[in-house]
């Protein structure tokens, strides 16, 4: 095949076409008519010998060599757009750009009051867009329709980047008055009642199950570990909900240093180490390769990651 008759406009149709797997959508994006785009997807199917996108009862659906490609085309946009864009410094204090974030309540409440005080003064026209993981999908993060995902992930797609903000240790908070704090050992522990909290994927949340060790998380894997299991009275995917619940005296909230570290200073709680080994959680930066050269992205995920170090180096007794 002679690349120089491959038109480089049917690329940006497949592209978009397998992220929307719909002619008409497709071709409102792309700015064209229906029966243009109609056309152009005659031409790929000829260009690749494959009907790429057949009709099922689902709608338009990718062919396995269509799943194959979809990868390799945007990174040949990506790197095409990178060739012929011009490169440009950022300048974060003259800057009014909008960054849309995904972030569970977890990275939110830890690390955006920090992250808005250095913003206010290097970059004070910036404004961010935080969502829940309940409102975006991998689908949105590789689309680039949000810059980046905050989180602590259990796997990531390959062809996204990544970037650790910081290990987090676990701590215990609880009431001051709870009577467990008298002799704090694994006996006590086990014998409280607890609060269990977590939201590490994208989507909608599922139902928990006490009798599932691995679906609870780290806490109870560490427990199920050693042959042991707490008695969990409360599931909720709101850290701060638990932090609030800890104060009733006779619960307690296993949950990141961080979150914990943020009632340090209230005298009505306790926080305490957990009498067991909790291998620590990794809070990462996941984002699209279509952002990966973009000066303003670079700037921002730069700034998280070292805000994210300097938090946890000043984090007293870690």
């Amino acid at each position: 095949m002679n690349l120089s008759r491959v038109d480089l406009n049917l690329l940006v149709y497949l592209d978009v076409l397998l992220r929307e797997k719909n002619v008409t959508r497709a071709a409102e994006q792309l700015g064209i008519t229906q029966p243009a785009l109609s056309n152009g997807l005659r031409r790929l199917r000829e260009l690749f010998g494959d009907p790429l996108l057949v009709r099922t009862s689902e709608g338009m659906t990718p062919t396995e060599r269509a799943n194959e490609l979809q990868p390799q085309v945007r990174g040949i946009l990506a790197s095409v757009e990178k060739a012929v864009l011009p490169v440009a410094e950022f300048d974060a204090k003259s800057s009014s750009r909008v960054f849309r974030i995904m972030a569970t309540d977890y990275a939110e409440s830890t690390l955006l009051a920090p992250l808005l005080n250095k913003l206010r003064d290097e970059a004070p026209e910036i404004t961010l867009d935080i969502l829940t993981p309940s409102d975006v999908s991998f689908q949105d993060l590789e689309q680039g329709k949000i810059d980046m995902a905050i989180n602590r992930f259990d796997q990531l797609p390959q062809s996204f980047h990544q970037a650790t903000v910081w290990r987090d240790s676990f701590s215990c908070l609880m009431s001051a008055d709870n009577p467990v704090l008298e002799n704090f050992d694994l006996d006590a522990y086990l014998q409280a009642n607890h609060i269990w909290v977590s939201k590490t994927g994208m989507g909608v949340g599922r139902g928990m199950n006490t009798k599932d060790p691995q679906r609870l998380g780290w806490v109870d894997e560490a427990l199920a570990e050693s042959g042991h299991t707490r008695r969990i009275r409360l599931f909720t995917r709101h850290y701060q909900v638990a932090a609030l619940l800890a104060g009733q005296p006779d619960l307690i909230a296993t949950l990141p240093t961080q979150v914990a570290r943020l009632h340090a200073e209230d005298s009505r709680l306790a926080i305490r180490k957990p009498p067991f080994m909790i291998i620590p959680i990794e809070l990462k930066i996941a984002w699209s390769p279509l952002l990966q050269h973009d000066p303003g992205h670079i700037w921002l995920r730069r700034e998280i990651v070292d805000l994210g170090q300097r938090i946890i180096q000043d984090t007293p007794n870690r």
